[in-house]
Parts: C-alpha cells; structure tokens; sequence
C-alpha cells in the first residue's frame, strides 16, 4: 500500500535566508516536481514553494533523494531544518498547511491558493498521480470546511495585513504618513487595501507602471515608475517590499544616496518577500530600521484572538477528515489483497491437480466440473478466515500492517489481482487450470 510522504522546511523550522536560497519560481515548479519523479523514483509529485515553505509531497520512492534536492539547492547541510513526514502524519500535515493552521498567520487565506496552484503546476506537468490527486482534493475540502466552521479567518489573517499592523505599531497612527508600497502583485495589492484604510497617504513603485497605476487608482494611492524608487525612498516614513524579485530591489548601493538625502529622518523597510527585496546589510545602516517575513511572527502572534480558540475546533476537523482518507486508502489496498489472496491460493490448487490429472484414467466432462468447483470450493474455504480479518481491520489501526503481513506471508506481488480483479468473483479471479479447454488436450 503506497504512503503519502512529505520532505520540506518551513518557517517553523528554518529562517528566512535558508528558504530564499531553496525557493522555486511559480513557473516552474510543475516541471521541478515532475523531474523530482524522475530523480528520486517517486510514483507522483507535488511541489509547493511559497514564502513560509519548499515542500515536497509525493507518493512511493526515496525520501532520502528529495532531501539531497533540497541540500544541493541550499548549497551545505540543512538536515537540521528538514522534516520528512509519513503516511497519515504526511495527509494530516497537507490537510493543516491548506486549512491554514501550519502558516505564520494562522487563517490566512494565501496559502489555500498556493496550494491549489502547486497541486494544478504539477497535474499539468504529468507529476501527479491517483493518490496525491485523492490527498489535494480532499483537502481543499478540508480546507474549506475548516473557513465554513470556524472562525479561523477573522482578524489580520494574511503577511501583508501583518506588515500593516506592525507599520501602525511603529507610528501609532499613519494617518497622512507617506507608505511607499514596492509590488503591485497580490501581496502588494493586499497591503495597499489595509494601509488605506490606516489612513496612509500611499505611494506604488512598480516595475510594470501600468500595474502601478491600476493598484494605485483601486486604492487612492499614486503610482511612480521603478526609476523613482530613490527618490520615493528619500520621502517615505514605512516602505512595504512584495516583488517577485529573485535580486535584491534595494541594495546598500542604492541605501547609500538615500540615506545622504534623508539628513539622519529614520526609514522603517518592512520586506515580506521570499527571495528578499531587501538586503540585510541595509538594516545595519544609520537610521534604517529593517523587518523581515520572520520578524513579523511576533506581530502575527499578538493577532491571533478568537482565531486561537477557532483552530481548536479546526484540527478536530482536520483529524476526523484525517481518518476518512486513511480509511479509503486502507480499503483500495483491501481489495487487491483479497483477489490476490484466492488466485494465489487457488492457483498452488490448481498446479498439483496438474500433476495428478495424467495419472487419472477414464475423467470425463462431468468428472472435470466437479474438480473444477472442487477447486473453488477448496480457495474458498482455505482463505474465508484470512478474508474475514482483513474486512474487519478496514478502517482500525491494525488494518495497514494486516494488509502488508498478508501480502508477505503469500508472497503477493503487484500483478497477482489481474484478471478479473475488478469483479471479485471467485471463479473470474482463478488461475487457469489443465481443467480449462486450452489444456485438455494433454489431461486426455
């Protein structure tokens, strides 16, 4: 029975500067997941890379091949901030990232997109099979019931109104303070909305100043070209940094003349991208006061409120739906099992009646169907019990290493339920036998 396992790293277990380096482009992790089957023997792929995570969900192969990916993209050892995950730990994780209860800001709503966006890159790319299609599927409806249900989504529930948050603490007030917003993308435009509503006299810098200009006439703002972004910096009191950016926007180089032309006015730069926009070394620098993605968890956590008590009732939803899947997954290994079992069985039957047929004179056609149904009756009778105890342990614990003891004992290999497998009837699941008209001339 094939397990659902999970290889990544997340905002919980590494930093920022370790995520940036294992990020994959959102054009190309349907491609990166369908060659990570290729590399690492895995049935199905799937790769989500976001801001908070890089995480590899796949079903049958190397675990110990995924986590090498991983180590060669951050260029060192990381084993430390890897977690791999299996089986239904693996499914109740997926269900828990999609529903919100594993990101930064619990209930923010990002997430259940990137993973809708992950699971279609990689079903595009051909990286996806039955049982990771079965796995995402199930929770967007997790994820779903979890927003229905609950409370989890109310409040600040997303990194951009995080950064507004944060920009307030750090004025009080921005009522008529000039916010700089560097991104026009979806984080952006979810900032721009919370720092309006704050108050602030907001500013868009943008590469595409079309984009610039579109958020900047939904929220109130103004748009600039890129080219401005110094000269926007030197008047700013908080700027925001969302790009899609694999360099740094704004280096110490730039910082430098901004700095000069500010005369000692402090510069707060809250950067919630991954890859940075920022570089770090800009917030040793006088007067400018830097807050990245990972900064903002405390902020997060000031926030959580009634979503707190709301994530309670949300992972015993999480479980139940958790035992549901492992149910249906411990039931598609049932069946094949259990046609296994009896064309196993009644195949050994069928061999030593081979052996014995020439030494029998005078068997006519009536003599052969009895032997025939001697031989069914035989299968049925010898597998019942065994039958018996595998239905019963559908859906406990136990169930999943009955399966797999069963599959050892009799020597099950995948291909032994062909034939017939889907009908489950005895007699359209036995083996051919010297019984059949292909062999009879040689019993005669």
């Amino acid at each position: 029975m094939t397990d659902v396992f999970v290889v990544g790293i997340s905002h919980k277990t590494s930093p920022v500067e370790l995520r940036e380096k294992l990020a994959v482009e959102e054009r190309a992790v349907g491609e990166t997941a369908r060659a990570l089957t290729e590399r690492a023997g895995l049935r199905e792929a799937v790769l989500l890379s976001t801001c908070n995570r890089v995480e590899v969900y796949a079903g049958e192969g190397d675990e110990r091949e995924v986590a090498r990916w991983l180590e060669e993209r951050a260029g060192g050892p990381i084993d430390a901030h890897v977690y791999v995950l299996k089986g239904s730990e693996a499914v109740q994780h997926a269900f828990r990232v999609a529903a919100s209860l594993d990101s930064m800001v619990v209930g923010e709503p990002q997430i259940l997109g990137q993973f809708k966006e992950a699971y279609t890159a990689a079903k595009e790319a051909g990286a996806i099979g039955s049982l990771l299609d079965r796995c995402f599927t199930k929770a967007f409806a997790v994820a779903k019931r979890v927003r229905s249900e609950t409370k989890i989504a109310e409040g600040s529930v997303s990194v951009s109104s995080v950064a507004s948050d944060l920009a307030r603490k750090i004025f009080e007030d921005l009522d008529r303070r000039r916010v700089l917003l560097i991104g026009a993308g979806e984080m952006g435009e979810q900032a721009a909305k919370h720092l309006r509503q704050a108050g602030a006299s907001l500013y868009v810098v943008n590469r595409s100043l079309e984009k610039a200009q579109k958020l900047a006439e939904e929220t109130g703002g103004i748009a600039r070209s890129i080219e401005a972004l110094a000269a926007e910096l030197t008047e700013a009191d908080v700027a925001i940094a969302s790009t899609s950016s694999q360099r740094f926007v704004i280096t110490t180089e730039l910082m430098r003349g901004v700095i000069k032309a500010r005369r000692h006015r402090p510069l707060f730069l809250i950067d919630i991208a991954v890859p940075r926009d920022v570089d770090p070394r800009v917030g040793e620098m006088d007067n400018v006061f830097l807050y990245d993605v990972d900064d903002l968890s405390q902020v997060a956590e000031e926030n959580l409120g009634e979503r707190r008590r709301a994530a309670v009732s949300a992972e015993q939803i999480v479980r139940a739906e958790v035992e549901e899947f492992e149910a249906w997954r411990r039931s598609g290994a049932l069946k094949p099992t259990i046609v296994g079992l009896r064309r196993k069985v009644r195949g050994v039957l069928a061999s030593e009646l081979e052996r014995t047929l020439p030494r029998l004179n005078g068997i006519g056609e009536a003599e052969r169907r009895s032997l025939d149904k001697m031989l069914d009756a035989m299968t049925n009778k010898l597998v019942h019990r065994a039958i018996a105890e595998l239905k019963a342990s559908t859906g406990t614990a136990d169930g999943h290493a009955l399966v797999e003891t069963t599959r050892r004992l009799f020597d099950l290999e995948p291909g032994d339920e062909d034939e017939g497998a889907a009908s489950g009837d005895a007699a359209a699941n036995r083996s051919p036998t010297v019984l059949e008209p292909a062999t009879r001339g040689k019993a005669s």
